[in-house]
This record gives structure tokens, sequence and C-alpha cells, in this order.
């Protein structure tokens, strides 16, 4: 992986991270459709890695509401009322929310490993993020907001969270599709959507920075690694707000039709050779 082709990752990882329409997947196609040839021990710890600068946009960008998060579960536990005061009770919904994601990527890290060498596989996930935005869309009543939220909305947000480790699945569309699919409104949704991504993020970026020090050439693909995570952070930054600002007035479909699409270019150019 070159200089240039790891700075364009990095702008695609800050766009796509936040948009529900599959960071992993255009990580995984971008070097397909236009034929780069990235040896296969870079792609996995490159990816995993451009998350941790994203990572670094979302606590940028939520950084008042995490340091409330942070104070009012510590003076819960010294309390022992930890889930008395709105923003500790969201701490704690925010851990149990990681817990499904955590565990299955334990479990299944050399399953989505595999899954990042197949562009066909990506399509088909690709074509289920579609239909998880389309079916919240159709299903949600959109009547809840933030502090609602309760342990069932958590664990059922987390197991989306699960799914979205296979790439092409979308992790924000996901998530926001789950909580839409418990009432949830838009931009409530979005927002645990990005404060859950956190742990996991951070849980993902550490396992990509063991699998980076292990490679032969590190020298070589450190500056590469280096301008992804920047412009991945600064992009990143940009797309949570433009998100938020289309979620309050705006629905999902747009992106479920721009899977469908990728979905169907990426089909095309697989089977057809091209």
């Amino acid at each position: 992986m070159n200089f240039l082709q790891a700075l364009i990752l990095g702008i695609i990882q800050g766009i796509t991270e936040f948009l529900p329409i599959s960071s992993s997947a255009h990580l995984v196609l971008t070097p397909f459709f236009f034929g780069w040839q990235i040896p296969d021990e870079q792609i996995f710890p490159f990816d995993v890695l451009v998350q941790v600068g994203t990572l670094v946009a979302v606590i940028i960008y939520f950084r008042k509401d995490l340091l409330r998060i942070l104070i009012e579960v510590i003076q819960g536990l010294v309390n022992r009322q930890p889930f008395s005061a709105s923003s500790s009770r969201l701490g704690w919904l925010l851990v149990l929310a990681s817990l499904p994601a955590g565990i299955a990527g334990i479990l299944l890290k050399d399953v989505v490993e595999a899954a990042f060498k197949s562009p066909v596989s990506v399509a088909f996930f690709l074509i289920g993020t579609a239909a998880l935005l389309w079916i919240a869309e159709t299903i949600g009543k959109r009547s809840r907001d933030l502090s609602t939220l309760n342990w069932v909305d958590a664990v059922w947000i987390g197991i989306g969270q699960a799914l979205a480790l296979f790439p092409g699945i979308s992790r924000s569309g996901a998530t926001i599709a789950s909580g839409m699919s418990r009432n949830l409104d838009r931009p409530a949704a979005a927002r645990f959507s990005f404060l859950m991504s956190i742990p996991i993020m951070a849980a993902a970026g550490l396992i990509g920075l063991i699998d980076l020090v292990q490679l032969p050439n590190l020298a070589a693909f450190l500056p590469g690694m280096i301008a992804g995570f920047f412009t991945a952070a600064i992009v990143g930054y940009s797309s949570i707000h433009w998100l938020l600002g289309f979620l309050a007035r705006r629905s999902l479909r747009p992106f479920a039709v721009y899977c469908l699409l990728l979905a169907a270019i990426t089909l095309i150019f697989s089977y057809a050779g091209l």
C-alpha cells in the first residue's frame, strides 16, 4: 500500500464510518474497483487502524457528553446509586450494548478477516444493510427519545453492532436501524449508535495495533497508516455533524438505495470479470 492509496482510503473511512453505508465495504471495494494489489497482511490491520482515526473524531465530537457520563457514573458508584442519574444510566447501557459485538469479535475474528477478502460476500452484506435500513423506516414509530432507553433496547442495538463485524453490514446502519425498530427517533438512535461505537472501535484498534507491529515491513507501512489515521479523523468529524443534521429532517431510505446500487455494481464487476 502506497501513501496515496492510504490517503484515499483514510478519506473514504472518514466519510463512510458514520454514514449507514458500511465503511468496511468501501475499504474492501475501493482497492477491488481500482485494481490495487494490497498485501493481505496489510489489509485487516490498516482497515482496523483507520477506524482509530474515526474513534478520535467521535470522542472529540461527543467530549462533553462523555465527560458528563464519566462523572455521573463515578458519582453513582460512590453514592451506591449507579442508575439514579440519566447520564450514569446511559453510560451503563452503553457498556451493556457493547458486549454482544465484543463477544462476537473474539469468537469470529478469523471468519470476519476472511470476509474482508471477498467482494461478493461484501455485496450480499450490503444488501442486508439496505434491508435493515428500509425495514427500520417502515416499522419504526420514531416516538421515543434517548431518555426512554432501557436494557432491552441496549441489548437489541448491541446485537445489531455485532452483525456489523462483517464488511458490508454498516455498523452505524445496523445500530441506528435496531434503535429505530425499538421506536427510537432517528437522532436518538444515531446519537446512541455513535456513542456505543467508542468501546468496540477502541478494542478493534488495539487488535489492529497488535497485528500492525507484527508486519515485517512496518517502517515502510507506517507513513501510510499515519496519513490514513489523520484523514479519517478530520473527515469523520464532519460526517458525524452532517449526518445528525440530516437525520433530524430526512429518512434512511436514500442510504438503502445507495447500498443496493453499490452491491449490484460489485456483483456485476465480480461475475463479469471486469
